[in-house]
This record gives structure tokens, sequence and C-alpha cells, in this order.
């Protein structure tokens, strides 16, 4: 028999907990069975596929593939389904991503035609029913509507038919079912709730159980567990019981105890801890766990040894409809295997690991969620890292654990799927089942859906469907015989990696699964390339074709290289694909990627001759060079790839072979040399390429000195030495090789000088940075020196800028601290002309600072410094100045080479201000300095005057008047005043300035004359100006804001009002007498639009100014006082609205109106309404008029009037209901009885009632600790007044744990344990003579301290302050004016929202 795709369905739980995902894990440490018999169902079971020789199911044991419909080899996953796509073609080059897995085809659907055809046969023909229930274990049993049990081998033949048509009758469908481990025994729940038990070895009925729950209701699920005797059921009333088999003198029973109640939420779904023949010893079966899923959570209980609850887990929010499902499965995790719980309720799935301790509890550790976005109504593990899941819409979906991944989705609507929802219902009896249980039923399928052995059966209404995970060998056919060879080689290299989900029939040895995916490997890559060739486009366009090619032979050298078989790939696939010229143009292009990325450095010369043709004919010269210079050279043909290279102006390339191949590195130079060097001898221009072929020879003159090999990497380091002599060596050559006689001596350097001088010398400087202690190098530095001071210097061949740039050379060589050169008195001097030359503009800054590193290190000690000096003035050298004025204590005139030098103008004033500060100066050192700021005060206050100011504060307060006279400038110095007198902050604060009431008066006066809009701000911060003279000045600029806001000041409020007033009233004059912008206004007077709104913003803004000023007087005014203040404000309003309705000009109209609407709310707050409404109908301007005309503002001030109103009571309301509130809580509180802890004094450690004939009065605190009154007395826990009856006590074991000792010093309202109520309590029958006496056995507690501290006590508990708090903070912070807060008159100034909270609540 061929092996067949379905062969293997039935497979053992051990071959799928393989453990592949534990490393090194032998058969012997789990004690997996081996097949040494012949084989019976249970071996078979057990059999782990054997990969060397291919498993083939030849017994008759196993599920008779001639009734298997394998059609799943033909069904794409949805991981797979999009790799036909035709877009490729318009791609140009594939790019591939190892990392992206393509799955495949992850599992394997079959339909099991024989027991599908004999359920259908059974329905029709004897009247069987439809079926209602599955389950699999060594055979499979199908439960019909009728009351049938079908039972069928594994060759799906019929051996068993429990039950009779009349049976059904009388207990209705069969509506659960479970077959215990060893396949004995079946369990048959029926929907009208009663139990079967069957014999599967004859079909004997062995027990009918109707009393193991309460009548009227379905049995939904029946489990056995790992104990034969043992076996629990749950019904549609939510209840789980526990069945017990016993038979005692042949006599079969079965006791029943109920584990979960109905009526503390019913369970919809229970699944025992089943464990697979390899775990039966697992430490934890002996606990016999059990999970149940109840509408609201997940309990786990354990059943033995006594029944305990281990764990409750609540759902999170989730549709009601949802189903809840569990899953059971042993998992390998970090060396052990411990069983994981797989649970959910709607979208997301949870997993419990539970272990089992030393100590011997469980424990459950909580492992990351699944989140997806479907309702699930199935969930089943298939193996120990992947779980599959069925979907409310019949979408089945495999998903691997650990990463999360969603591996393949099927569509399982052909199946039908059988649901349970009459079960759940109770329709049998009645439907007597609540509305929740049957919500959840509409989508429940527990009974169509059974795992086992790595298998998943589902039970269609006419079809049984079996669902089993391929083999990786499956997996990769599948994918090859949908032609997707790219995604086969891509899952096969997850496979060779270790990187692929749900893997089954792989070793667990790294290095036996590497060896045979690679084989496997290598047939797809022959496939693959023997595919393309057939399939390869005879007609059409050279471009269809390549790109045909492009994306099949990319990824065969890819996964070549990725299994290091490069002998493969060029042997064997080079030769079969170059049957094709395009194919064979693209692998040899295909290479250029993987060369460069040093992936691949070698080449068979075939290939490397293909290569150098391929790129010939292509003129593809830059990718040649590219993978030249990749590549071992050692085995290539030298001369034919130099003579290529050199052909084709590849210079790199043919530098690269010399050095690599022949270690040759002064060749390439004569070569390069040998080209560019004639025409700069005869000074003829050079081309592109020659100035190209340049540049490359100064790169690569400076790399061999630098060690770097050309054009990467490094040079060996035993050559490095040798190298650099060797390019030294020839760059002083006198003559070159082939000289005639007319040449020059050095021709070589003066080449290089001629093509770029500058860089050829930033080449020899880089190369003399690393010379240190090397004397050969220390000599061919000088030698070079020597000749090019002997090539250039008087040379007419070399321009001024060229002889320059050596100068500037020799003097940073020169500025060197561990210089070794010598260079001549005469030439020195020619480089110091140079460097100092004032013609020159070129390379200023760098001609400085190369002169400037030269007199740092001491290089300029004999020369004339007053000539030197004299240079740097006329070169504008100002760092070479300050150098030298420094180093003769010139000071003062290095503030000029500041004050010149456009570059550092700025650094002056931390030049002064360090050199005023540090004590290295003498005195007269620093007068001279401060003579030489004096003199260019101006100069330096219009740089910056900021820094200025601060330079005057710190060094110059005394000459503050001279520095003032000095600046001629008003509006400079009004600039420089206002930096001067600016309020501070820091070590500047505390200065005082000399006649600073005068310089805050000038100041305020250059305001009122060139800043007006400073002139406020400046008012209000400044406190050093004198108020009198200020109004003067305000007076005599006609600056009316700064003048009210100094009359306020003076307490002259009439005075400023009516100032502002004044203002208001001009610009309202201006308003008016402004045309409306209406619709007949003329297009002429468009322009005027723009300032009308800018003088109604100026009316506007006056007026807020007015009000602000009433707002702030009216606090401290009486009534009379007020009145005189807002009522011509309104006066002053009405008579302009007056005139402006009387002109027509409405929109001006309604702004005034509105304006007018704010003077009267604002108002209200200080003056009555009745003398407001008073005052509007005496005005002349309305008393004439008609009350329409006033009926809006009338009507305004109403509509305040019922806010206000409504406001009030709104708020007495709330605050009588917190009062309430309070109250009565404070009052509940002080009630409350106290209950000690324990029943003896904390202090003696005795019972409270220590004798019968005693009278032991006992105090107990609020915290809950109880005292003998003595035992309190002898701790002197008391405190407060003397008396008996009045003293207060404190807990001594709370204040003495808390390191504090009860006594007056300690604030009574602060100490949580003092007693809330001192309740003394009598240990006999209360004492007639203690009555007699008028002491009160029973004392009543007193109010002061306990109200007090109940008070602490609620309000520890409120989670927010009260509002009444919040009224009040507002009040206070009215009355005293604090800004930021709201005028209850002016609500529309600030921002503030009263929020009116419900009561605030109290924490349990």
């Amino acid at each position: 028999m061929s092996e067949s795709p379905d062969a293997g369905s039935l497979l053992s739980a051990s071959s799928q907990l393989n453990l592949m995902e534990v490393d090194a894990i032998d058969d012997k440490e789990f004690d997996i069975p081996q097949v040494d018999t012949p084989p019976t169902l249970e071996s078979i079971l057990n059999e782990i596929e054997d990969e060397e020789a291919p498993f083939v199911l030849e017994d008759t044991c196993v599920l008779n593939t001639d009734n298997i419909d394998a059609y799943s080899c033909d069904t794409s996953s949805l991981a797979s389904s999009d790799s036909g796509d035709p877009a490729h073609l318009k791609r140009k080059r594939r790019t591939l991503d190892i990392n992206a897995t393509a799955h495949g085809s992850v599992v394997r659907q079959s339909l099991l035609k024989g027991i599908s055809a004999q359920i259908v046969s059974a329905a029709d023909k004897v009247d069987a029913g439809l079926p209602t229930a599955i389950t699999v274990s060594g055979v499979i049993a199908v439960g019909t509507s009728h009351g049938l049990a079908l039972v069928f081998d594994t060759n799906q033949a019929l051996r068993l038919c429990l039950g009779t048509k009349a049976t059904g009758a009388e207990f209705g469908a069969v509506s659960a079912l479970s077959i215990n481990h060893d396949c004995s025994r079946l369990l048959c729940g029926f929907a009208k709730g009663q139990i079967t038990m069957w014999d599967l070895a004859n079909g004997k009925l062995l027990r009918t159980i109707n009393d193991a729950h309460p009548p009227g209701t379905a049995i939904l699920h029946v489990k056995f567990t790992d104990d034969p005797t043992l076996a629990l059921c749950n019904d549609s009333g939510g209840s789980v019981f526990e069945l017990v088999f016993r038979r005692v003198m042949g006599m079969r029973s079965c006791d029943s105890r109920c584990l979960f109640s109905g009526s503390k939420g019913e369970v919809c779904c229970i699944e025992p801890l089943r464990a697979p023949p390899d775990f039966r010893d697992h430490p934890i079966t002996l606990y016999s766990l059990l999970a149940m899923a109840s509408l609201t959570k997940i309990l786990v209980i354990g059943l033995k040894p006594s029944l305990k609850v281990w764990m409750t887990f609540p759902y999170s929010k989730s549709d009601p409809s949802s189903v809840p499902q569990l899953a059971w499965q042993f998992v390998p995790v970090q060396k052990t295997v411990n069983p994981i719980l797989a649970f959910c309720k709607g979208d997301t799935v949870h997993f419990l690991l539970v272990k089992k301790e030393e100590t011997g509890n469980i424990h459950v550790i909580k492992q990351r969620q699944l989140h997806l976005t479907c309702d699930i109504i199935s969930l089943s593990w298939i193996n120990s890292r992947t779980v599959v899941l069925v979907d409310s819409h019949e979408k089945l979906q495999v998903v691997d654990r650990p990463s999360q991944e969603v591996l393949e989705t099927l569509d399982l609507e052909q199946v039908q799927l059988v649901y349970n929802s009459r079960h759940f219902k109770s329709l049998a009896t009645g439907g007597n089942v609540s509305q929740a249980l049957a919500l959840v039923g509409e989508k429940a399928c527990y009974q169509s859906v059974s795992s086992y052995a790595g298998q998943i059966v589902y039970l269609g209404t006419k079809s049984v469907h079996i669902m089993a995970l391929r083999n990786w060998r499956e997996r990769i056919d599948c994918l090859l015989k949908q032609e997707h060879f790219v995604d086969a080689l891509s899952l096969a290299w997850s496979f060779h990696e270790g990187t692929a989900k749900a893997v089954v029939g792989l070793f667990g040895d790294p290095v036996k699964r590497k060896g045979l995916v690679a084989d496997k490997m290598v047939e797809v890559f022959f496939q693959f390339a023997e595919h393309a060739l057939k399939k390869c486009p005879e007609q059409g366009k050279i471009q269809a074709v390549e790109q045909h090619f492009q994306d099949v032979v990319p990824v065969l050298v890819e996964y070549c290289l990725l299994l290091q078989r490069a002998d493969l790939l060029f042997n064997h696939l080079y030769a079969q694909l170059a049957e094709n010229m395009v194919a064979k143009g693209v692998f040899l292009e295909s290479l250029e990627s993987y060369i460069v990325a040093d992936r691949l450095g070698h080449l068979t010369t075939p290939i490397m001759r293909d290569l150098l043709a391929h790129y010939q004919s292509t003129g593809k010269m830059d990718s040649l060079e590219r993978c030249i210079v990749h590549l071992d050279v050692t085995n290539l043909d030298i001369q034919q790839v130099v003579h290529v290279c050199w052909e084709n102006q590849l210079h790199d390339a043919m530098i690269y072979v010399f050095n690599s191949g022949m270690n040759d590195y002064i060749t390439p130079m004569e070569k390069l040399l040998a080209v560019i060097g004639p025409p700069l001898r005869y000074g003829r221009s050079l081309t592109d390429e020659e100035v190209v072929m340049g540049n490359k020879l100064l790169v690569y003159i400076s790399c061999c000195l630098a060690g770097r090999a050309y054009p990467l990497g490094d040079i060996p380091e035993d050559l490095v030495v040798q190298v650099k002599n060797q390019v030294f060596e020839f760059l002083i050559r006198l003559h070159s090789a082939d000289s005639s006689e007319e040449e020059e001596v050095f021709p070589f350097i003066r080449s290089l000088l001629h093509f770029d001088t500058r860089e050829f010398l930033n080449v020899l400087a880089m190369t003399f940075e690393d010379f240190k202690n090397d004397k050969q190098a220390l000599e061919y530095q000088q030698r070079i020196v020597d000749i090019l001071l002997q090539v250039m210097v008087d040379n007419s061949d070399f321009s001024l800028s060229q002889v320059g740039g050596l100068f500037t050379f020799l003097a940073r060589q020169l500025a060197k601290p561990d210089n070794t050169l010598f260079v001549n008195r005469k030439l020195f001097d020619q480089v110091l002309d140079f460097l100092c030359c004032p013609d020159d503009d070129s390379r200023h800054t760098e001609r400085q600072q190369v002169l400037l590193e030269l007199l740092q290190v001491g290089g300029v000690i004999q020369y004339n410094e007053g000539r030197l000096l004299a240079l740097a003035e006329k070169a504008k050298f100002y760092q070479i100045c300050e150098f030298l004025y420094e180093k003769n204590n010139l000071y003062d005139r290095i503030i000029d080479c500041y004050l010149r030098d456009p570059l550092r103008k700025g650094e002056i004033f931390s030049y002064i201000h360090n050199l005023l500060s540090m004590p290295g100066y003498s005195h007269k050192e620093k007068q001279t300095v401060m003579e030489k700021v004096l003199q260019h005060i101006q100069e330096l206050v219009t740089l910056d005057a900021s820094n200025s100011a601060d330079l005057v504060l710190l060094h110059f307060t005394d000459e503050v008047q001279q520095i003032i006279s000095e600046l001629q400038d008003d509006q400079l110095l009004m600039k420089f005043l206002s930096c001067l007198l600016e309020p501070r902050e820091g070590h500047h604060s505390g200065t005082v300035l000399p006649m600073e009431h005068d310089l805050h008066e000038r100041l305020l006066d250059l305001f009122c004359r060139f800043s007006p809009q400073q002139t406020i701000s400046f008012l209000q911060t400044s406190q050093h100006y004198r108020l009198e003279i200020a109004i003067q000045i305000t007076e005599k600029y006609h600056h009316n804001e700064a003048l009210a806001y100094l009359m306020e000041k003076r307490g002259d409020f009439q005075g400023a009002f009516a100032i502002l007033l004044e203002t208001l009233k001009e610009k309202l004059s201006l308003l008016t007498s402004e045309p409306d912008s209406g619709v007949e206004r003329d297009e002429s007077l468009d322009e005027e639009e723009g300032d009308s709104v800018s003088t109604v913003t100026r009316v506007k803004d006056s007026l807020n100014s007015i009000i602000d000023l009433c707002h702030r007087s009216s606090e401290n005014l009486d009534q009379q006082q007020r009145e005189s203040l807002w009522f011509p404000l309104l006066e002053t309003m009405m008579a302009s609205q007056k005139e402006v309705k009387g002109l027509g000009s409405m929109q001006t109209f309604e702004v005034l109106r509105e304006l007018t609407m704010k003077v009267l709310n604002c108002m209200s707050s200080f003056i009555s309404l009745p003398a407001i409404i008073q005052r509007i109908l005496q005005d002349p301007v309305y008393g004439t008029g008609k009350l329409a005309e006033i009926q809006s503002l009338i009507l305004g001030m109403l509509d305040t009037f019922n806010y206000e109103q409504t406001l009030l009571e709104t708020t007495t309301s709330l605050l009588n209901h917190d009062l309430h509130w309070s109250l009565a809580h404070l009052h509940a509180a002080v009630t409350k009885g106290l209950h000690p802890r324990q029943d003896y004094c904390y202090i003696c450690l005795q019972q409270y009632k220590r004798r019968q004939d005693s009278v032991d009065e006992i105090i107990v605190f609020s915290c809950g600790h109880l005292y003998h009154f003595q035992c309190l007395l002898q701790k002197d826990c008391g405190w407060g007044i003397a008396s008996e009856l009045q003293q207060q006590w404190s807990c001594y074991k709370c204040s003495s744990s808390q390191g504090g000792r009860s006594g007056p010093s300690i604030e009574p309202k602060r100490l949580r344990s003092t007693s809330l109520a001192q309740t003394c309590v009598s240990s006999v029958h209360r004492d007639t003579g203690a009555e007699a006496h008028g002491k009160k056995v029973f004392v009543e507690a007193t109010l002061n301290l306990q109200q007090e501290q109940s008070w602490d006590r609620l309000r520890s508990l409120y989670r927010g302050p009260s509002r009444l708090s919040i009224l009040s903070e507002l009040s206070t912070c009215h009355s005293n004016e604090k800004t930021g807060l709201m005028i209850l008159g002016q609500p529309h100034t600030e921002n503030f929202q009263l929020k009116l909270s419900p009561p605030p609540l109290l924490e349990e």
C-alpha cells in the first residue's frame, strides 16, 4: 500500500508530545514504549514516525485509507494561497526575505467516508436519528437523536450499535459521550437526564443511572477521569456531580456527589485533566484535577485526596452569548513537563500553567494571553505548541501558542457542524433553564468536537471530518504540487533552522534534522531549476524571459549559499541553467550582491571566466570592478584580469589585483603617474578621466602610508612598514624608470604637487601625524620636506597660493610640540612673511591659526616682536595681536582687538569681566582696562545693551552717571537703562546704584517719549520712582493710563476714574462719528473698515480698564462713593448709545448696547438693583422716551437676577444636603459599637474577667485593643483634666509601637488609636454601692473629643474636598483680592467653573 497523506490519522499522544521543543530529551526519560511485538491498536497509536524509512501503514488496525477522502493536499491555506500572484511580473528584481516563513498547509483535513456513509444510512434505513455527539479514543463513538450510540473501529467499520429506539424514546437523544482511557467503557448522557454505561468489548449495558442529578435537566457533559471508577457529569441546571462506580458482590452501583451547585453560578463546561499514557505517573495526576467553566469564572478543583478549590479566575468583559471553552495539554516548559489549561470566553484565550510544588500545593502561573478578533466556539490542542480554534463563522484557525501566530485558516462550512443548543435549552424536559444558559447554548458545539492523540474529529449533520497536522515532508510537497517553489524553500529553510511552527516528524537532534532537510532542499533545487527551464516563455520580449529567471535564479543562489553548498551551485545547478543564455546571464549577475557582501569569496575558474566575458559583453564594468575587489584573486588568470581592468579603466580593480595577487604596491602608482605625469609636466589641462585617476592615486598613496588596503580592508600587519617605506622610496626617486634627459629631478613629487598641491600636502600631513619614535620614518619626513622646499620655493612653475599652501603646511609641522623638522632661518622668515601677507585674503582664518600655533609652541622666540606685531596688525590677525599684547601686559590694547575682530566681538564682555574679577592682575592694569571700557562704552552698549548693563552693575556702579552722559542717543540710553534697572535675581539683586530714583524717573521719561506701551509694565514692576514726580512726567506726555494707575496708587480713585472716563469719552466720540459699515455704505469707504474695528477694540480695552478700576476701588468705598463711580460710567455708555441710535448706525449701536449690558452686570455686584433702575428711569436720555427703549436693559438685569437667585438657592440646598449627610455619618460613627480583637488585656495579658467576684472596668479603643482600667493607670496612659470622668485615654500598644508616648504634648485630634467612645464595662452585675455614691459604671460618652476624632476620621474617608470648603476658600480669596479668582459680578473675566459634585463617597 502506498503512503497516503492521511495514513497516520490516529497518532498517539506521545508522537505529538514529542518534546521536540526540549533539546536533548531522549525516549528513555519518558519511558516511551518500543514496538517489539506484532502491532496492536495501542502500539500503532504510540508509533513514532521514522524519517529514514518512511512509515507505510499496512495494518488493519489503522483507519482504512480507501474510505478517507484525502482532498486536503489541494487545500491551500490563507497563509500560502497568494503565492501565485502574477503581480511579480511588474517587479524588476525579487528581494528575498529569508525570515518571512510560508507555513504552507499545516493541517490535513479528511472526510471519514465510511463513518459518514453509515451515519446517513442508519438515519435513513433504520431511523437511528441524526448525529448529536461524538467522542474519539481507540474507537470512534457517535450518538444519535434517537438514543443510539454507534461505535466504529479504526477501519471505519461499525462494530457496535448500543441502545434501542425504545430506550431512545424513553431517555431522549444522546447529549454527551465519554470513553475511558483503555477503551473498555462508554458513558452516554441523555437529553432527559439519564446516564448509561456500556462495555465496549461485548456491547453489554452495565449501568443505567437515573438519580445522579436532579430530575428534569439534560446531561450536557459526561467525562471519565484517569480513575476508571470516577466520572463527572454536568447538567443543564449548571450543576456538576461526581459519579463513583462500585461493584460489590457482583452488584454494580453508582454513588453521586454534588461538586458545584448551579444556584451559585451555572457551569456549562467541565474538563478533567486526563494524562496521556506517557504521563500516567506524573505527580499532578494524584490530585485528579478538574476545570469548570461557569458563565462568570473558571474554577480548578482537586477531587483527591479531598475536595479542594485550587484556583478561581473571573472572565474579562465579553459577549453574554460567548461560549466558555476549556482544554488541557501537557507541555514541556524549561526541561519539565506540566499541564497547561487553555480557556476562553469570547475572543481572548488564557493559558494557565499548573505545577505541583514541593510543599504539596498546586501552583497556578498565568501565561501570555492570545488575543483574536473572533468569537471562539471551540478550542482544542493538537500538540503541545499548537491550538486549533473554531469561531462563530465556522472558520478554523491553527495558532502557534509561543509566537501567537495564526498558521492557517480553513473554512468548515462544508462540515455543517452539529450544535448542542437543544440540550442547553433542555427542550426534552420542558426547557426549564435560565436565559443566560440558553443564550450560551445557541453556539455550543462541545459534543461535536473531540480531540485525541494529535487529531481532532468534527461531527457534521451528515459527515465526520478528521484534522491532523501534516508531517514536514508533506507540507513541502503540498507547496511543490501547487508549484509554489519559493514558498516551499522558505518553509524547508525554517525546518532546517528550527524556526518552523507545528512541526511533525523531525528529530530532536539538530544535526540529523538539518541533514534531512538539506537533502530535501537539494531535491527542490533541481525540481525548481527544471521547472523554470520548462516554463520559460518561448515567445515575447526578452524582458519577460529575464524577469522569469529573476524570480528563480537568485532564490536558488541564496539557499545554496545558506546551505553552504557552493559546489552544488557551481557544478550542477549552473550547468543545468547555462543551457539557457538568459538564465546564465541572470545567474552570473545574481552573484554580485553575494560577492560584494563577502558571502561568496571564491569562484571556480570557469565561472570567473564566464563572469568576465558576460560583464564585458554587457558593458557593466562597474559591477565587474565591484566583484573583483571582493574576490580571492590567487586562482585567477592575473594577466587577463589586469589587461581587462586597464583596458576598461577599472583602476580600483587593477590596484586590488596587484596588491592582493602579487603583493606589489608600487606598480599601480607607476602606471597611474605614467598617464597623468606628461600632461602636468607640459602644462596641458587634464581630461576628466585623468582627474579621476589622479584623485584615486592620492587616495591610494594615503591608504598605503596609513596601513590600509585600497579600496577596502587593511594591509597585512607584517607588510605595513615595508609598504610605507616602499612608497616613500618611490616618492623621493630622482628619476623615473624610463626617464629622458630633459626630465627634472623628483618627477613623482612634482607631478603630485602640480596635480593638487593642497590635497597632496594634506596626505603628507596625515601621514606625519603617526610618526612618533620611528627613526627611519622621521628621516623620510625630513627628506620629503627638504625636497618640497627645493622643488617649490623660488620656482616659477608654482603659483603664490601653492607656495603659500606649502608654507602653511610647514608652519603646522613646526608648531607640533614634538617637532623634529629643521628649516633654515631665511626660509623661516619667508614662511612668516607669507602667513602675514595682507594682500592675500585666501584662507585668512587658517593662516592666522597656523601662526598662532607657532607662537604658542615657541616657534618665533628669536623673531622681532615689533615687526611681527606690525605685520599682524596689517594683516588683521587680531588673535596674534592679542597674544603679543598679553605677553607684554598691554591688556587695554586687547579690548581694541576684540572690537575690531568681527568674529569675536561678542566675547569682549566675558573677557572684561574675567580680567576685572580674577586676582592675577594688578590694580593699575585693571584701572587701565576700566578707562578703556569707559572710552568705548557707547560702542559696547550698541553691541549688546544687556551684557553692557551686567558689566556696569558688577564693575562700574560708581561711574553710572558718567556712562549716561556718554550715551548721546536717547533711544540707546533707554535700551541701556531698561536693561540696567530691570528686576534681577541672584548675585545682581542686591546691587544699589547711586541716585537710583533719578535713574528710574529718567527711564520713565524715556519710555513716555519713545515706547509708551512699556510704561504701565515698568510702573507696576519698579518700586524706586517717586510718585509725585512720576505723575508730573506722565501728565507732561499726556499718558492717561499711566497717570490713572499712579493716581490710584496714591489713593485718588476719583481722579483716576475721571481720567479714564475722559479717555473713554474720547474713544466713544471717535466711534460714534465713524460711518456705519452697513449695506448702504459706499465701496470707497471699505478701506476704513479696519480702522472702525480697531476703534471698537480700543473702546472695549478702555472700558475694561475703567471697570477693573471700579472693581478694585469699590471694595474700600461706601455706597454713595460707589454710586459716584458706577453711575457716571453707565450714563456715559447710555448717552453714546442714544446718540448712535439717532444716527441710524445699527452695527455700532449693537456693540454699544452689549458694552452697556456688561457695565450693568458688573455694577450689580456693588449697587442695588432698585437704585440702578431708578437712575435709568430718571436719566433724561431715557426718561422722556418709551419703555421699549430700555426694555432690553431691564430684561438683561432681570435675567442676571434670576441667574444669581437660582445659583444661591442651589448652593444653599447642596450645602444643607452635605451638612445633613455629614452629621448623619458623624452620628453613626460616634454611636458605633466597638469590637475587641481579643478577650484579654494587652498589658497584663489576662482575661478581662480575672475573678468572678471582682469589678474590673475595661476600656476598649477604636483600634480594637482592650485594657483593664487599672493597667492603663499604671502605664500612665491617661492625660487631660484630672477629673476621673473627664480623663482622656490613649491606646498603650498603638502609641508605643508608633514610637510616641501618649501625653499632653500629642495633639488629640491626630491620635488614631484614641478611644472613639470611652465605655467602661463591668465584668459582673452593676454595683449598687457604686450607684449610691454616684459613681457611673457605664460612663456616658462625652461629645467634645469623640466628636472631633470622629469628624477627623470621617474627613479622612472623603475622596475629595467638600463643597463647603471650596465655597469658603472662594469667599476668602475674593475678599483678599487674590489674582486669578472669579469675581462674582464679572464671571466672564475668568475661565472659572464651579463644579458641584455629588456628595462625597465613603470608602468602605
